[in-house]
């Protein structure tokens, strides 16, 4: 049996969730993961109001939206940094104007954090994420295949509350020792929507870490580098597709890039996220969350 506990192994998971393997918390920081409620501040599938202070439609669900606040100041909350201990350079995170609007700004030099913002989604209701991204160029040795490619010029990893008694005997006995190491919840299935090099866009397939994070290719290669591009991914429809069956609640989303593993560098933007129903239509250019 495989036991998985190095600070790369369920590099997904410890990049994106609160409570996560080897994943250091922020100072003071409640363990709302382990506690089993949201932050106060996480946006709710019953939210009437967003972090901007806006009130939305109803069929949206907007992260802390990035545009909603000035540039050179702090991620908006409830957005925290979260490290990786054995992972000596961090990605820098900063708020930059980019055409008249904040987006996030991640550095990444040899590096590896991520950017996460809890919230408590049902997938059923609100499936489609919606984001833009651009990225100064793709991480040429970006494989997702091996272990030494696990790395991307953009991700954006979407964490599923997974109830860990539908594992298979073998991996609910290496999960609950992960947690019983660290002390803390460990969710048991996340999607990583990333912008890869050696697969091409709509590739899927595991991480080379744990088969617990599904990778799904949403751009590859250089050919739209420099470019402002808008996704729009049913969350509920690719977790099926992934994992063979429903998606459990979204509990968190995260954002960065990955250069630790390849030494390469990369500097890549996003605009605001949100979830949506169905039926909702897109702002016109994609460029911030509804109401902005």
């Amino acid at each position: 049996m495989q036991i998985v506990h190095s600070s790369k192994a369920f590099a997904g998971l410890a990049a994106v969730v609160l409570a996560s393997l080897g994943m250091v918390q922020a100072a003071g920081e409640p363990d709302h993961a382990a506690s089993g409620a949201p932050p106060a501040d996480a946006a709710t599938d019953t939210t009437t109001a967003d972090r901007g202070g806006r009130v939305p439609d109803p069929g949206i669900v907007a992260l802390a939206p990035f545009s909603a606040v000035a540039a050179g100041g702090p991620p908006p909350a409830p957005w925290q940094h979260r490290t990786l201990p054995r992972v000596p350079q961090t990605n820098r995170f900063a708020l930059v104007e980019v055409d008249g609007r904040t987006v996030l700004q991640v550095r990444s030099e040899a590096a590896a954090s991520t950017l996460v913002d809890p919230l408590a989604l049902d997938p059923q209701r609100h499936p489609l994420l919606h984001w833009r991204w651009q990225v100064s160029n793709p991480v040429a040795a970006s494989d997702f295949t091996r272990k030494d490619g696990d790395d991307y010029a953009a991700r954006v990893y979407v964490l599923f509350d997974y109830p860990t008694e539908r594992l298979p005997l073998l991996q609910r006995l290496s999960m609950a020792l992960a947690r019983n190491l660290h002390g803390t919840e460990l969710p048991a299935a996340a999607i990583a929507y990333v912008w890869g090099t050696a697969q091409p866009a709509g590739a899927t397939g595991p991480n080379p870490y744990t088969d617990r994070v599904q990778m799904i290719v949403v751009e590859s290669g250089a050919a739209r580098a420099g470019q402002w591009v808008t996704v729009r991914r049913d969350v509920a429809a690719d977790f099926a597709a992934v994992f063979g069956e429903p998606a459990p609640p979204v509990t968190a989303v995260a954002v960065g890039a990955d250069t630790d593993n390849t030494g390469e560098a990369v500097t890549t933007l996003f605009g605001d996220l949100w979830f949506a129903a169905r039926d909702v239509t897109p702002p016109a250019g994609g460029d911030a969350a509804p109401g902005r």
